[in-house]
């Protein structure tokens, strides 16, 4: 397996588990700074390595009247100053080939929505700039197929990639989450990411509403994956979720987190020693 590096952060093989984690959507530099500290302090106390994710533009929302984001340029100056204030490695997605140069002048890590998984033009371009990437399987796609979207990057020349699982299409508006496409996955050669966070909304319903989402569920799709082998876990958190402006209903409340990352750890090197 490639091992994917990230600044001093090492994924894939005997590596220790990666979290990958914030807010949905940057709502405010204050916000997405406070946050951030909170978890970079719990992931410190864990010596757990971290890579912070937020989105400066959630484009797939279900009214135009959603809360988008603060767009790409205000976006990733809040992101710079996470990066530079706290030390840790940025995570946000692109939408579309004319971000990503700018966005790669800040990301140490370049995510390609689900949804756009399949977009030649748009992986061609991110795989073109050298930065990491992960690729968030499509929930229409099998496990292997992710060895079509392998072939656009390494075509590129880039092999610096994780591979996300965050659920597949089960009847019309659920998602299930298979664990038996993380070891697939894996088999492709490179590290995978379990997203727990994303696999527990209700379509069809607001994020915000109450009824949006299942947390509920999260710690166990969380252990579950880093028993099936994950390399990275990917967890959407808020320390304020009334007052959040996306997936409020499938966050992970904040005060949550350490409790769980300390299970997963647990798991996790029982997994590792016998990778």
């Amino acid at each position: 397996m490639r091992i994917v590096k990230i600044n001093n952060i090492k994924i894939g093989a005997k590596n220790p588990l990666c979290l990958i984690a914030g807010p949905c959507v940057i709502e405010g530099e204050e916000i997405v700074l406070r946050i951030a500290t909170k978890i970079k302090k719990i992931t410190e106390k864990l010596n757990m390595p971290f890579i912070f994710k937020s989105s400066y533009k959630k484009d797939n929302r279900s009214s135009a009247e959603s809360y988008q984001g603060p767009g790409l340029e205000k976006g990733l100056k809040i992101l710079e100053k996470v990066k530079k204030k706290l030390d840790v490695p940025v995570l946000s997605d692109v939408h579309g080939i004319e971000e990503v140069d700018v966005a790669a002048e800040v990301l140490d890590v370049i995510q390609i929505p689900a949804y756009l998984s399949m977009q030649t033009s748009l992986t061609l371009k991110v795989g073109k700039t050298g930065k990491p990437v992960n690729v968030k399987k499509g929930q229409f796609l099998h496990p292997l197929d992710m060895k079509n979207v392998i072939g656009k990057l390494e075509f590129t020349g880039n092999y610096n990639i994780l591979l996300t699982e965050r659920g597949s299409c089960f009847g019309y508006r659920q998602l299930v989450a298979d664990m038996k496409s993380l070891p697939m996955m894996r088999s492709l050669g490179y590290p995978v990411v379990l997203d727990s966070t994303h696999i527990i909304r209700n379509y069809g319903i607001s994020s915000s509403a109450p009824a949006g989402g299942s947390p509920e569920y999260i710690p166990h799709i969380s252990r579950a994956g880093v028993a099936a082998g994950c390399d990275a876990i990917f967890i959407e958190t808020h320390d304020n979720l009334c007052e959040a402006l996306c997936d409020a209903s499938s966050m992970l409340p904040l005060e949550k987190l350490k409790d769980l990352l300390a299970q997963l750890i647990e798991i996790d090197h029982i997994v590792r020693g016998n990778i």
